[in-house]
């Protein structure tokens, strides 16, 4: 076991953990930490714990100190820099006539180095944008692209729940998202429907995937025949979440349509009956150039 506490340095990034070389540290502290890029600046998220050897990747870095007064100036100062160089950064793109997107700046605590996140299609050639910056800055200048989520998220807004969208709140990383989750969860297959403000498909899509991934494999598919007390019918409809199927049974001329509990019915044989989404027709096209856009950001994240 090892006493370690959780630092964030960015309002949604990711939790780090710090070896506190004893010192007690609240929730809601800004320390000054060592780590593999120099020294930075965060805030505590998470205050002196316990945690065991396995879950910690090691070697632990350390908390150099609590961040004084000095530190909370720099600090401040560092986000006044920042703010100058995004429209001294602009002037230049435009000069260089470069096609890309500024998003973001971020200057290194330690002064290490300034970082410029841009948005744009394809590869850049932004040397002279480089060297232009450097003359200006004094220091070592990286542009690093990002992708579209990235941007989203810290530009901010609210999603189609009406609710600030989840990257700028909880979410921390990006996991992939595919069309069919959407198709497991019978959502709407019109990409307006299943896309959020990034163009990409929503993350939310992944939040119950795992619930009804388990709950289909105890349900038989549509089109599967089964036997119930009222008689052997084919399954017409599932309700994933509540283990349910509609079943079409037999009934003189015409037929009758009964909803059972998975649990009440045996199948006799699963058999999946191919199922036309007119929507998914209709949308082909788009929704093609939606997966492809998602394995495509899978791709460059890895």
């Amino acid at each position: 076991m090892k006493n370690i506490i959780g630092v964030r340095f960015k309002k949604l990034g990711k939790i780090y953990f710090f070896n506190p070389k004893g010192m007690r540290i609240k929730k809601g502290d800004k320390v000054i930490v060592e780590t593999a890029q120099g020294e930075e600046y965060g805030e505590v998220v998470i205050p002196n714990r316990f945690v065991e050897d396995d879950k910690i990747i090691a070697p632990l870095k350390k908390v150099i100190r609590i961040a004084n007064y000095k530190d909370h100036k720099h600090y401040e100062e560092c986000r006044k820099i920042e703010k100058e160089a995004y429209d001294v950064c602009l002037k230049k793109i435009k000069e260089h006539k470069l096609d890309m997107t500024l998003t973001d700046i971020e200057w290194k605590f330690d002064n290490s180095k300034l970082l410029f996140y841009f948005t744009a299609d394809g590869r850049i050639d932004f040397r002279e944008l480089v060297k232009d910056l450097a003359a200006i800055y004094k220091t070592r200048i990286e542009l690093r692209q990002i992708g579209v989520r990235d941007e989203v998220k810290r530009i901010g807004g609210n999603g189609v729940c009406g609710r600030e969208l989840c990257c700028c709140t909880f979410l921390s990383d990006f996991e992939a998202v595919s069309i069919k989750m959407a198709k497991e969860q019978n959502i709407s297959l019109n990409p307006s429907k299943i896309s959020g403000n990034c163009g990409r498909l929503m993350c939310c899509l992944k939040y119950e995937n795992d619930v009804y991934e388990e709950k289909l494999q105890r349900l038989p598919n549509v089109g599967a025949i089964v036997k119930t007390e009222d008689g052997e019918g084919e399954v017409d409809n599932i309700e994933t979440l509540k283990e349910r199927v509609r079943v079409k049974i037999k009934d003189g001329e015409g037929y009758l349509y009964k909803r059972y509990d998975v649990k009440d019915i045996k199948v006799i044989k699963d058999v999946e009956k191919e199922k036309i989404d007119e929507e998914e027709l209709e949308h082909k096209k788009e929704l093609e150039e939606l997966e492809n856009l998602e394995k495509e950001d899978v791709k460059e994240s890895r």
